[in-house]
């Protein structure tokens, strides 16, 4: 049972267009709060997309998906769980970035979360472009490689871009592997899809060992069928959850720097995240929400109901 500190501001006690916004009306407990070391989920923005080759706007969404989840009330209407009752949750802040350097910004990320691990608390972090996965795993797989679920339209397993540029959006699943920061025989990638310019990345999802599930394999089999096979690929080790919010169709999220057509619906979106139930999250990521091509704020508005369906799910991992 969690203390009653951690719970969040009610609609029925203050509305839920008043008052600083925080991830689900959280507290706000930074690392240097008295009580950071009671926090057992930590909600954390990274407003940094320097890894984006062509869009930009991400770094701009912990923002909006702060504002978005005001509308997340206490209870999944769903599956019944009330996750801030379950566990001490909390809004940690953001993660400075340095918008001028990537190596120094990576560097910063994974400090943070190291920091993170050594108070034992799991991470949800609202991203940023995709790169942002990469310098959390680094510190959360700084003892084991970790299997993952990757929903995404892309694989991001790309070498390289621009001829040697090795830090991209594109680029950090691969990095990861290369790095043993993945064991690429326990990592599911589901939705993957579009239009390509080699096969590259899946030449090396098949000699490494990483599953891609694609779109047409996904509607083929349906929800339940595909997860099935992602719970058993990551089996009963620790994994990492990462969501790319152009998984879901752009008629559903158009609020991203790179969508790709066909894609699941906005129920599909949430129903992917319940089956995960059971796995051992060490922690998830919400990532590529750009608030400059979201002008209804539905994408964003989703991005937060994903989030919070990812916080019911960790909250019953037993980790």
């Amino acid at each position: 049972m969690s203390d009653s500190y951690f719970h969040p501001v009610s609609g029925f006690d203050l509305p839920r267009f008043a008052g600083l916004p925080t991830f689900m009306r959280l507290p706000y407990v930074p690392p240097e709060h008295e009580r950071f070391g009671q926090v057992q989920i930590g909600l954390v923005g990274v407003p940094w997309d320097s890894g984006t080759t062509n869009r930009p706007g991400p770094r701009h969404g912990p923002r909006q998906l702060r504002d978005a989840s005001t509308m997340i009330r206490a209870e999944n209407g769903s599956t019944g769980v009330r996750p801030f009752e379950a566990l001490n949750c909390a809004d940690l802040g953001d993660v400075g970035p340095n918008p001028a350097d990537i190596q120094d910004s990576m560097a910063r990320i994974t400090s943070f979360y190291d920091g993170l691990m050594s108070a034992g608390i799991r991470p949800l972090t609202a991203g940023g472009d995709h790169l942002t996965s990469l310098p959390v795993l680094r510190a959360l797989a700084k003892d084991k490689p970790l299997g993952m679920v990757h929903f995404d339209s892309h694989t991001d397993l790309f070498h390289s871009y621009f001829g040697g540029t090795m830090y991209t959006h594109g680029t950090p699943f691969r990095r990861a592997v290369e790095e043993g920061l993945l064991d690429p025989k326990r990592v599911v990638q589901i939705g993957i899809r579009g239009t390509a310019y080699d096969r590259e990345d899946r030449d090396f999802a098949d000699s490494v060992g990483i599953r891609v599930i694609a779109i047409e394999e996904f509607h083929a089999r349906g929800v339940a069928d595909v997860m099935a096979e992602a719970r058993e690929i990551v089996g009963t080790g620790d994994t990492y959850v990462s969501y790319d919010i152009d998984f879901v169709d752009p008629a559903f999220a158009p609020g991203t720097g790179t969508p790709e057509v066909g894609g699941p619906n906005s129920y599909q979106a949430l129903q992917v995240v319940r089956e995960l139930e059971g796995i051992q999250i060490v922690g998830a990521d919400m990532v590529e929400v750009s608030p400059p091509f979201d002008a209804s704020g539905a994408t964003a508005y989703l991005g937060a109901s994903v989030m919070f369906e990812l916080l019911c799910v960790m909250v019953g991992s037993g980790k």
